[in-house]
């Protein structure tokens, strides 16, 4: 069993005034769980009903609280969602929560010494308190597979900062073709093909694998020796909120297990397809359901890029 590390903020995503337990780097953690291993979300939470109903919510799906913190001064984070035709969601980010103000501590730095692979993000960098945080455990991750998972909501001078400080310290870079698009700017190489400028990332940066993702395309992983496309499950999604963390729990339980890239890649769009066709970015489900999904599922076309 790994211990996988998911950190940063846990929310509640709020849809016409049903909330759901969110926050990518949680997400990813409640699906790393579900696929078999120690998945630990280490966030912040206000010391309110909202913060209280994480904490057993959390509990209720066999995962840890040992790392959630509690602010006095400032409430849970919430995000308001709407989803569109297609189940794409959009969201409003409610700022100055507690998750901004994440503290690192001798026990966090206890779990960094010990994980074996971190995700993170931009979102909860947004505040220097919490980004002074991560980027501490981070530093302490010493033997752990370090993960960012792009996931931007804003692309303002402030992010785009935080994102060209966040490629230093990452082994793993998880981004869609959108997002690929906003680091090739970044980046100063908006003219770059996707093939040059995915070689570029892991020669510039400590970066050694990059997984793009292209939604019902499917994914492309991308290392210094070559390309691995994977199409995409032949799937009519209900919600895909949450896919992405799906996704990214797979790939990163695929690396730690040691499997091959093209492996790795068909059941990241596997579990990212399965998610798609349930409510809710962490529905319950067991590694065995996705076999039977992936093994049933028609796929579409490899990708081209």
């Amino acid at each position: 069993m790994f211990t996988v590390v998911g950190l940063g903020e846990v929310l509640w995503d709020v849809y016409d005034g049903e909330k759901r337990l969110g926050g990518a780097p949680a997400n990813f953690a409640l699906h790393v769980l579900q696929l078999g291993h120690e998945g630990i979300v280490v966030s912040r939470v206000g010391r309110d009903e909202l913060g209280r109903e994480i904490t057993e919510s959390l509990k209720s799906m066999g995962a840890s609280t040992e790392y959630i913190q509690e602010d006095e001064e400032r409430p849970t984070g919430t995000v308001r969602v709407s989803l569109d035709l297609k189940g794409r969601p959009s969201f409003f980010i409610v700022p100055e929560v507690a998750y901004d103000y994440l503290e690192y501590t001798q026990g966090m730095r206890a779990l960094a010494e010990r994980a074996e692979a971190v995700l993170f993000g931009s979102l909860a960098q947004r505040n220097p308190k919490s980004r002074e945080t991560i980027r501490s455990f981070l530093g302490d991750a010493g033997r752990a597979l370090k993960v960012l998972d792009v996931n931007l909501r804003a692309w303002d001078p402030e992010t785009q900062e935080v994102v060209r400080e966040s490629l230093k310290f990452a082994d793993v870079l998880k981004a869609n073709d959108e997002e690929l698009e906003r680091l090739k700017e970044l980046l100063g190489r908006g003219d770059e093909d996707f093939r040059s400028f995915l070689r570029r990332l892991t020669g510039e940066f400590p970066i050694k694998l990059v997984a793009l993702t292209l939604g019902e395309r499917g994914c492309v992983l991308a290392t210094s020796e070559g390309f691995v496309p994977s199409p995409a499950m032949e799937v009519v999604p209900l919600d895909t909120t949450g896919s992405g963390d799906a996704f990214a729990a797979a790939l990163v339980v695929g690396l730690l297990e040691g499997k091959e890239l093209g492996e790795v890649a068909d059941f990241a769009n596997a579990l990212g397809g399965f998610v798609a066709t349930r409510k809710g970015a962490v529905p319950s489900y067991t590694p065995s359901e996705v076999e039977r999904f992936s093994n049933d599922t028609p796929r579409r076309k490899t990708p081209k890029i």
